[in-house]
Parts: structure tokens; sequence; C-alpha cells
């Protein structure tokens, strides 16, 4: 875990009733939510955990001091990291979730009745548990009995299940403390080598408008060895600068830009994600597509 973190005390970001999550990530910006009740706090094996119930955007989850998700806004980045990967594929049958202990990925992805077999890799038990306690209508997932649980190291889990996943979605928190292996180049080699072929790999991109530093040498280098490597974002209030991206890349197949498949009666259960919103999702606007492909993509 990285140095700065290991002293991290949830509770002292809360002032004046007030929870302000500030990071390093960010520098000079900070996002503020007015506290209502605190309903949990602790540390886990890894990490600061708060679950507090804010007054304006329902319950929310914090590691190690950053919002991972609010009741308010959620399904914004739920949708769009597990359908564009879904529909981009089309007939997706075993799935792989690395993080998303909050159980929000595995909800959406055993909306699609293709899905045969959902294995959920999360680190933090914790963060399993307290969410099915305080986030149900996240953790919700869990209760698919598609879905297989592994508490552990997702790389490790992928080394022993080489060419088995048709999509691979990783649902990080920031390149911070414990997921930051998740960021690196070694990391999305074994997601590639555990796809089997024509598979989809979908990770949480961080934000255009602040890392596009990280976001650019994580691009080239999935490039290498990726048949394609795209990058698409939505919109999330309570999420860094009100935004947050996605790295989309395949294994022997092309572009995820156009969904392979269209699903109109699912659409209509959801709040977020169709099929022309997934398209666009991946136009950038100049100073993004300028900073993360150059020239190379028009």
């Amino acid at each position: 875990m990285a140095e700065q973190q290991q002293g991290l005390n949830g509770m002292d970001l809360i002032v004046d009733g007030w929870f302000h999550e500030r990071g390093e990530l960010w520098p000079g910006q900070a996002m503020s939510l007015k506290v209502e009740e605190v309903v949990y706090h602790g540390r886990s094996k890894f990490q600061d955990v708060l679950f507090f119930r804010s007054t304006n955007h329902g319950m929310v989850l914090v590691l190690d001091g950053v919002i991972q998700v609010t009741e308010s806004d959620e399904f914004s980045y739920q949708e769009m990291i597990a359908h564009i990967p879904m529909f981009a594929h089309g007939n997706a049958e075993k799935v792989l979730v690395i993080g998303g202990g909050d159980g929000g990925v595995l909800r959406e992805i055993c909306k699609h009745q293709g899905v045969k077999e959902v294995v959920i890799c999360e680190i933090d038990e914790d963060v399993i548990s307290y969410s099915k306690k305080y986030l149900p209508s996240l953790a919700c997932g869990y209760d698919d009995p598609r879905v297989t649980v592994k508490v552990m190291d997702g790389a490790e889990f992928m080394r022993q299940n080489p060419g088995v996943f048709d999509v691979i979605i990783t649902d990080s928190s920031d390149p911070i403390g414990p997921a930051s292996v998740l960021f690196e180049a070694p990391f999305y080699r074994g997601m590639y080598d555990a796809l089997a072929d024509g598979g989809i790999i979908c990770t949480q991109g961080e934000c255009m408008w602040l890392h596009k530093d990280l976001i650019k040498p994580l691009v080239d280098k999935v490039s290498e060895f990726c048949s394609t490597a795209e990058y698409a974002y939505t919109t999330i209030p309570t999420y860094p600068s009100g935004q947050i991206g996605f790295i989309v890349a395949t294994k022997n197949r092309g572009s995820c830009k156009k969904p392979a498949k269209v699903d109109s009666e699912m659409e209509k259960g959801l709040r977020y994600y169709n099929s022309e919103l997934h398209e666009a999702s991946f136009v950038l606007p100049n100073f993004a597509r300028r900073a993360i492909f150059g020239d190379a993509e028009k």
C-alpha cells in the first residue's frame, strides 16, 4: 500500500458535517458531500473503508478517502463499464470481474440472459460484506446463481485460467494503494492472456481532464499486444471533474465502437446506457483525442 495512505482515517475527512474528498490525483480541487449519518467506518486488511448516508446522494462508499459509489449516480458508471463490452461482444458467455466488490457491475452483467458464468475476484472481503449490508441495490448482483466469488488477487486467478473469458471487466479504484498494479502493463497482459479468442477487456480508465499522462502510456502499451485499444467515457457528477473513462481493448477482433448486439427491451430498464450512447461514448473532444491517440485516430 502506498506510504501516504497507510495512516489515512476516513473520519478525519468529515468536518462540520461535510465529507471532503481531496486526492493527490486531482490536485487543487475537492468534492464535498453533506453527511447525514456515518453507518460504518473501519480498516480492512488493505484500506480504510467508510460508508455514510448523505443528505442528497443516498448511501456513499469511500475507500482510502476516495468516493467509489453514491446511490444517486452509480448507474451511469456501472451500466457503461458493463454494457459497452457486453454489447460490443454480443454473445459473451463467460465473464470475469476484477474488483467491483460493491456488486454493481455484477448486477449489470447478470441482465444479459446469454451469460452462463460470472466470476468476480475481489481482494478485499470487507468491501463485499459491507456492501451487501449498506448497498443492497448494488450487491443484489451477488444473488444470481451464475456468480462465483473469489476473494483473491485477480492477477493470480487469471494466471490460473488462460484463454477462458469472453469479457473481462476491471472495476478498480484509483492507482494508489492496492489498486496501483491494476494500471500497469503486466496486468493488462494478464487480462489479454485470460481472454478467449475474440474477447474484450474493459477497465476503469481515469479522467481525460486530469489523467492524460496516465492514460496515454497505458493505451500505447496495451496497443502493443491487443488487437485494438480504444477509449470511451461516461459522465458521473460525484467523480473528479464529473467524468470517468474506460480503456476498451480486444483479442483478435475489431473495434468496439459499435455494439454487435442491440437489446431494445433491456434498454427500457436501463437508466443510462443505450446503443446510440455506446457509439457516442467513444467520440472524444479534440484535446483528449490528440493527447491520448495523437494523429492516429480521426
